[in-house]
């Protein structure tokens, strides 16, 4: 059993090498930097959070080859923008919080068997339940349809652009946008990790809705990282890792909204962070999302201002009832297909 814990606290602290990492940090940087200071230009902040989760296509395929990346990105860019128009469907709907839930847990769930399917690096349904949730506890109007279109379809182009702009630049040609990855088979396998996703985010949501109702989809996101991984090892490792790295976070969080910066110097220091998150999140989660963890709450104040001492305590405790009701469903999971191989 000792010697188990050790290795979980051995795989928590281990900080993988690096690996040209921060090619990926630039790319990620200016995809998101970009769109948000061409909408402070325009007085537009409002719509900030729909360019940075469009820009989160940016994020997939870090080290596949140009022509995988690509269609990642598309594939990666689609999903998030419609993961976002269902949200703001369910905003405008004002559906109820409950319905909220088991709608965006089943948008992790399709989302689960599509990035299994296509190979999505990174893999799961993390950013897609974010853009759904967000999206949805945002208030908005029939207006914000197009909205989301344009914008974050917008940001998806443009992170396509400085994906290709960056290749040919590196490369110094135009690159061949070869397929070099097979799709996966939609087996037993997948359809286990859809239903755990599920299960966990559906918790997740209602134990997070019921203790402090306002950032429910935090817990979902939790939920989801905690059941991430090949195996219960690996999903208490990534649980432990996201816990740590949101307390580190909250705090570094709270020291930047305490200087009570103008919008223009936030988006900097988020662009920074993005950059920061990209550099570390192959290698150790946990100090990758001391990056995160700010990034995320600077771009849920600049889209849709709350009391600062709410938003830090409701991203903390949320991910911890996310992190716990995920590694209790994972540890569920492999409990109950322990006993099936023995039946």
């Amino acid at each position: 059993m000792n010697t188990s814990r050790g290795r979980i606290w051995t795989g928590v602290i281990r900080v993988a090498p690096y690996d040209r990492d921060h090619t990926v940090a630039i790319r990620a940087a200016i995809s998101v930097g970009v769109p948000l200071i061409v909408l402070w230009s325009i007085g537009r902040l409002d719509l900030s959070i729909y360019a940075s989760f469009g820009a989160f296509a940016s994020l997939y395929g870090r080290t596949d080859r140009i022509g995988d990346r690509v269609r990642m990105q598309v594939a990666a860019g689609a999903v998030v923008v419609a993961a976002m128009l269902i949200g703001t469907a369910l905003s405008v709907a004002d559906a109820p919080a409950l319905l909220a839930i088991v709608v965006v847990a089943a948008v992790a769930s399709v989302a689960t068997l599509l990035a299994y399917a296509t190979r999505w690096h990174p893999p799961g349904a993390l950013f897609i339940v974010f853009a759904a949730g967000a999206t949805a506890s945002i208030p908005a109007e029939g207006a914000r349809f197009g909205d989301v279109l344009v914008v974050g379809l917008a940001a998806v182009f443009f992170s396509l652009t400085v994906t290709l702009v960056s290749e040919i630049v590196t490369g110094r040609r135009i690159p061949r946008l070869t397929r070099t990855k097979n799709r996966m088979p939609v087996g037993a396998v997948a359809a286990e990790m859809a239903l755990t996703v599920a299960v966990a985010t559906v918790l997740a949501g209602a134990a997070g809705l019921l203790l402090f109702h306002a950032h429910w989809y935090w817990a979902m996101v939790g939920a989801v990282a905690a059941v991430s991984g090949p195996h219960v090892k690996a999903r208490v490792i990534r649980g432990l890792q996201r816990l740590i790295g949101t307390l580190l976070g909250v705090l570094v969080a709270a020291g930047i909204l305490a200087l009570g910066m103008p919008p223009l110097a936030v988006i900097l220091i988020a662009v920074a962070l993005q950059a920061g998150a990209e550099l570390f999140v192959g290698r150790n989660y946990a100090i990758a999302m001391v990056f995160i963890t700010p990034l995320a709450l600077l771009m849920v104040q600049l889209a849709a201002p709350t009391t600062v001492g709410v938003l830090l305590t409701d991203r903390l405790w949320e991910t911890v009832v996310g992190i716990v009701a995920g590694t209790a469903v994972a540890v569920g999971s492999a409990l109950i297909r322990g006993r099936r191989r023995r039946a």
